[in-house]
């Protein structure tokens, strides 16, 4: 099991709302999306369930992957909690906007994890 952050980029065809647990319903804008997590746990795990079509909705981003897709997947082997560290990188990228206030950010105190971008963003691989 490999500790580490990943980031996944996330392309949803058409706009939709969408109800996302607790925080409520939110429409969301057809274009790219990305969501960074921790898996200190495991990568490989969280990674597969993530990729799973048929699962209980556990974390805001199992709701929005019911009507997206994961188009890539970034991870950071590492035993450290740096999940917020690369989340204000993809935060602070051009054209970044912040689609659902305390998606994702429930556990810290970023705004979000979940960017939303009108075309599709380029990760630098050193970030």
């Amino acid at each position: 099991m490999t500790p580490g952050v990943y980031h996944l980029m996330i392309y949803l065809s058409q706009g939709v709302d969408i109800t996302i647990g607790k925080l409520g319903n939110f429409h969301f804008f057809a274009g790219y999306y990305v969501y960074t997590g921790s898996a200190l746990g495991g990568l490989e795990s969280r990674i597969s369930r993530h990729l799973r079509q048929k699962k209980l909705c556990h974390w805001h981003i199992d709701y929005l992957l019911q009507y997206a897709c994961i188009i890539q997947i970034i991870t950071y082997q590492t035993r450290e909690r740096l999940e917020c560290h690369y989340n204000k990188k993809i935060l602070a990228l051009p054209e970044c906007k912040l689609p659902v206030l305390g998606f994702g950010s429930s556990d810290c105190k970023c705004l979000s994890h979940l960017g939303y971008f009108e075309r599709k963003p380029q990760i630098p691989k050193n970030i």
